[in-house]
């Protein structure tokens, strides 16, 4: 049976996040993972505005009506800015491990938000896929070790509850951002509206680094070559092609079956990590990606 285009297009979103994560990692470790939120997105604009000009012969996106930027802008700020900068924060307090379980929320939130924003329809089968990929995410993500650690036992506890509350702003974030940008985006370009949501992202960051001082840090990290590497790496393969694919396929699909589809990035970084760092699958994760890949499969089932 074929696979839909919008399913097929949240499954290469999966894929360029797990190669995006991998990549802005790296960048993270040496150049902060603040500073490495503008920087991937100035790059990602460019990428961007470079593709806009070759296949549509226009700079911006000029031609996008004045409901369409404000949508998007809306969509680039809720995800990029509040729900990014949640979720970077989270994965210090709490670690990517917990971070991700608490992400596995963004499939029934954007499901839910389509079905009061959007009149979307789920049928009882893509219902049960969600439930199963959801679970299959989870029991990979559960077994990853947490790196947090303290003494402190009364701090332990504030950083596990200001944690998980930033993380669940992030799925909110993400889930809520994915449905403003499909309300903004309707017909119009997929590519060009990811170039209006960077255009927000870039501008809330900015807005942020001058309050807080923090442009000294990120021209200094912007100097080190290896990081910027990385850095392009993962603005290519994340707010060019990923965030790009994400728009087709919330256009083409109902939004929940798109974030479930999409969930499946924590499962496909598995065999990127063990070929990377030599780690080994253990069988719980093996199981856990097996009932991942499954609940994909009956999402795809009309």
């Amino acid at each position: 049976m074929p696979i839909p285009l919008g399913e097929l297009a949240a499954l290469g979103t999966a894929g360029c996040w797990t190669v995006s994560s991998i990549a802005f990692s790296a960048a993270g470790k040496r150049i902060g993972s603040l500073s490495l939120n503008l920087v991937r997105l100035v790059i990602a604009f460019v990428l961007v505005t470079l593709y806009c000009c070759v296949r549509r012969g226009m700079l911006l996106p000029f031609d996008a009506p004045p409901r369409t930027w404000g949508w998007l802008l809306a969509s680039g700020f809720v995800g990029y800015v509040f729900g990014d900068l949640c979720l970077f924060r989270a994965f210090v307090l709490v670690g990517p491990r917990l971070s991700m379980l608490v992400m596995a929320l963004v499939p029934p939130m954007a499901a839910v938000l389509g079905f009061f924003l959007l009149n979307e329809r789920i049928s009882p089968l893509g219902i049960a896929g969600m439930i199963v990929t959801i679970s299959g995410v989870a029991w990979v993500v559960r077994e990853r070790p947490d790196t947090a650690s303290t003494s402190d036992t009364a701090s332990a506890g504030r950083n596990l509850q200001n944690g998980i509350l930033l993380a669940f702003g992030g799925a909110v974030g993400q889930a809520l951002g994915m449905v403003l940008g499909k309300i903004g985006m309707g017909t119009y370009d997929p590519v060009a509206s990811g170039q209006i949501r960077i255009m927000a992202g870039m501008a809330g960051f900015a807005a942020l680094f001058t309050a807080v001082g923090w442009w000294k840090k990120t021209f200094e990290g912007i100097r080190d070559k290896h990081a910027i590497g990385y850095a392009t790496i993962g603005a290519f393969a994340g707010p060019f092609v990923g965030v790009s694919l994400s728009l087709v396929s919330v256009q083409l699909t109902e939004t929940g079956i798109a974030a479930t589809i999409m969930s499946t990035t924590p499962v496909l970084i598995i065999p990127v990590v063990i070929l990377t760092g030599q780690e080994r699958v253990s069988a719980r994760a093996a199981i856990g990606a097996i009932v991942a890949v499954a609940g994909v499969a009956m999402l795809w089932v009309r």
